[in-house]
C-alpha cells in the first residue's frame, strides 16, 4: 500500500476522513477554490431515492407527487432500468454532500471532490446563486416549512392542503422574480412581526377553540401592511411572478394559504439559478474532481487501480451518444461543460492560431484557473457558450445547425464548420439555454373593487402560443387561488 491514502474498495470513516483532508489541501491550496464548510453524510440507497423524490433536499414537507415518483425511482432502480447517482449536494451553508454507502472507496473520493469542492465553490462565486438564493438560511427555512405544511395538513385536512399545493406547483415556473431581487425585509422587521404576531395570538387565545366542532377556526393573526408588498390600489403592475402576486392580493385566501403560497414560491425563487447554470455547474464539478483524482495520483496518494476506476466513472460521465444512438436524449450537460472547462484550460495553457483569434483575452496567459474561475462566477449557461464555445469544441462535437420552418418540407442546413459557421451555431446553442424562451405570463390587471376578475397576458415568444390542454389546466389552478374569473389573453411582441 505505501503511502495510499487507501487500497481497494472498502471505506471506513477514518479512509474518508484522511482522504477529505487530502483532497481538501489540493482543492483550496493548489486551485485556489473558495467554498462554504463542507457537511458530509453518508446515506442508503433507500434514502437516495428519497431524497430524489423530493427535490434532492435535506428537508421537505410532504405532497402526492414526491410519494410517485419515488415509487417509479424505485421500481426502475430495482428493476436494474437505471442506477443511483453516485451524490446529491444541496446549495447551503454548510453545503451538504450525501454520499451513497455502496460507494467503493475510489468513488467516495471522486464525488466528495466533485460535490464538495467543485459545486460547492460553483455554489458560492456564480452570481445567480449569490443573488437568488440565501445559501445560509435555505435549512432553517425548509424545516420551518416542514413543521408548517404538516401543522395546517393535521388542523386544515390533507384535502384542503394538497389542493393549494397542487395549484402552487402547477405556477412554480412562473413563481418567480427574473428580473429583480425578491423583497428581503430586514431582520429587524422580520423579528418586529414576529413579536407583534405572537402578542396578537396570545391576546386571542382561549380555550374555548380547543373544544369547537372541526372546521372553526380562532381569529387568524390580522394581515398588516408590508411597505415592501405590492398589494392594494398601488399595487404595480404587469407582475410577472404569480405566486407572489395571488399571495399578496388573492381576495379569498386565508392566512395559512398564503403562508403555503409563500413556501412553494421560496422553494421555487431558490431551484431558480440552477435551471441557468446546469452546464457550467456540472462542467465546473466534472473538470474539479478530474483534476484533484490526477493530483492525488501525481502525489503518489493513490494507486493506478483506484486512478483507473476514477477515470472509468469519469468517461462514462462525460460521454455523449451521437444524434443516430438509441442512448441520445440531448446534448449531455456533463460532456458540453468538462469539454468547454478542459477547452478553456488547454486556450489559456497551449492556445493555436485559431484560439488567439478567438479568444485574444486568454489564449496563452498561462493561468487557466484564474480564466475558469472568472467564468464560473460571473457567466450563466447561454453567456458562458455565447463567449466560450471553440471551434475546437464545436469539431470535437460534431455540431451544425439547422434552420427550420413549419411550412417547408425540408430542413436547411444553415451552419457548417467555417467562421461564420461557427459564429451561428454557437448563438443557436446558446439561445437553447436563455430561460427568457420560458412562457412570459404576466399579471395585467385584476379589479378587485368590481367583479374581481383577474387578468393575465402571455407575451408569445416568435408567436409561439401556449398548449391549450395545459393552458386550461393551470388556468383552472389560477381560479382556485384567486378565487374569482381569471381571463388569458395571448398577444404578439
Amino acid at each position: 500500500m505505501g503511502n495510499f491514502l487507501f487500497d481497494g474498495s472498502e471505506w471506513d470513516f477514518a479512509t474518508l476522513d484522511r482522504t477529505y483532508a487530502a483532497i481538501e489541501e489540493i482543492a483550496l491550496r493548489d486551485m485556489g477554490l473558495d467554498v462554504y464548510p463542507n457537511q458530509i453524510e453518508i446515506i442508503s440507497s433507500e434514502q437516495m431515492l428519497d431524497a430524489y423524490s423530493s427535490l434532492a433536499m435535506p428537508l421537505m414537507y410532504n405532497h402526492w407527487s414526491f410519494g410517485k415518483l419515488f415509487a417509479r425511482e424505485e421500481t426502475m432502480y430495482r428493476a436494474g432500468y437505471s442506477a443511483l447517482a453516485y451524490e446529491i449536494v444541496i446549495n447551503s451553508s454548510p453545503c451538504i454532500s450525501y454520499l451513497l454507502e455502496e460507494n467503493t472507496m475510489t468513488m467516495q473520493a471522486l464525488v466528495m471532490a466533485h460535490a464538495a469542492f467543485g459545486h460547492n465553490h460553483f455554489f458560492k462565486n456564480n452570481y445567480l446563486f449569490r443573488q437568488w438564493t440565501n445559501a445560509e438560511g435555505i435549512l432553517d427555512y425548509l424545516a420551518f416549512a416542514k413543521r408548517y405544511i404538516a401543522a395546517c395538513e393535521e388542523r386544515y385536512g390533507r384535502e384542503e392542503m394538497e389542493a393549494v399545493l397542487d395549484a402552487a406547483h402547477a405556477l412554480m415556473d412562473q413563481g418567480v422574480f427574473r428580473y429583480r431581487r425578491p423583497p428581503r425585509p430586514s431582520k429587524e422587521r422580520v423579528l418586529e412581526k414576529h413579536r407583534k404576531r405572537a402578542a396578537y395570538e396570545e391576546e386571542a387565545y382561549s380555550e374555548l377553540w380547543r373544544t369547537l366542532p372541526a372546521g372553526i377556526e380562532p381569529p387568524a393573526a390580522p394581515l398588516t401592511p408590508d411597505p415592501d408588498d405590492d398589494s392594494g390600489p398601488d399595487m404595480k403592475l404587469p407582475e410577472e411572478n404569480l405566486l407572489y402576486f395571488l399571495e399578496k392580493n388573492s381576495p379569498t385566501l386565508r392566512p395559512w394559504q398564503r403562508e403555503t403560497l409563500r413556501i412553494v414560491r421560496n422553494l421555487a425563487q431558490y431551484f431558480y439559478p440552477q435551471r441557468q447554470l446546469k452546464v457550467m455547474n456540472e462542467g465546473c464539478a466534472t473538470f474539479v474532481h478530474y483534476q484533484i483524482m490526477n493530483r492525488l495520483y501525481d502525489r503518489g496518494l493513490i494507486g493506478e487501480g483506484a486512478l483507473l476506476e476514477a477515470m472509468h466513472s469519469h468517461t462514462s460521465v462525460v460521454f455523449q451518444p451521437g444524434f443516430d444512438d438509441k442512448r441520445y436524449y440531448g446534448i449531455n450537460p456533463y460532456a458540453l461543460g468538462y469539454a468547454m472547462m478542459d477547452d478553456i484550460r488547454r486556450v489559456c495553457e497551449a492556445p493555436t492560431e485559431e484560439d488567439r483569434d478567438w479568444f485574444p483575452a486568454i489564449a496563452g496567459s498561462g493561468d487557466a484557473m484564474a480564466a475558469l474561475k472568472d467564468a464560473w462566477a460571473n457567466y450563466r449557461d447561454e453567456s458562458f457558450i455565447e463567449q466560450f464555445l471553440s471551434p475546437k469544441v464545436m469539431r470535437d462535437f460534431r455540431m451544425f445547425s439547422l434552420f427550420d420552418k413549419a411550412d417547408d418540407g425540408v430542413y436547411h442546413v444553415a451552419g457548417i464548420h467555417d467562421e461564420r459557421g461557427y459564429r451561428k451555431v454557437r448563438s443557436a446553442l446558446a439561445r437553447q439555454y436563455d430561460t427568457a424562451g420560458d412562457p412570459n405570463i404576466q399579471v395585467v390587471g385584476a379589479d378587485l373593487k368590481g367583479n374581481r376578475t383577474l387578468r393575465l397576458e402571455h407575451r408569445m415568444n416568435r408567436g409561439v402560443p401556449l398548449h391549450n390542454a395545459t393552458k386550461e389546466h393551470v388556468l383552472t389552478h389560477i381560479e382556485l387561488l384567486w378565487g374569482h374569473d381569471v381571463r388569458l389573453e395571448e398577444v404578439a411582441v
